[in-house]
């Protein structure tokens, strides 16, 4: 098992931009898949960005392509999430995720979870 500690939440106003990190320990992590999901209150946890051990491949959801980055740290036990143009429905606690699966498995099995970080986007 792994465990994960995210970090970097808070309350910004909209246009802003936000960084997100999130550290693992315990199982070796050389081969781990990592991401992050949000979930937004009344709503469902949603797929927000995943990055493969190696860096590649790299996912994002449709609706933060081009203003969130995922990055791996060079130890690969981190994963960074850089958010800019933040809108207020990015409004949401963001939850750290990791797999020794593949890429498409995270978040549907054998996925491991962080207690969530707060992003709140004001208008």
């Amino acid at each position: 098992q792994v465990e994960l500690v995210e970090s970097g939440g808070g309350l910004v106003q909209a246009g802003d931009s936000l960084g997100l990190s999130c550290a693992a320990s315990g199982r070796t992590f050389g081969t781990l898949t990592m991401g992050w999901f949000r979930q937004a209150p009344g709503k469902e946890r949603e797929f927000v960005a995943a990055i493969n051990w190696s860096a590649s491949p790299i996912n994002y959801a449709e609706s933060v392509q081009g203003r969130f980055t995922i990055a791996r740290g060079a130890a690969k036990n981190t994963v960074y999430l850089q958010m800019n143009s933040l809108k207020p429905e990015d409004t949401a606690n963001y939850y750290c995720a990791a797999t020794f699966q593949r890429i498409e498995m995270l978040g549907i099995e054998h996925t491991d979870w962080g207690q969530g970080t707060q992003v709140t986007v004001s208008s």
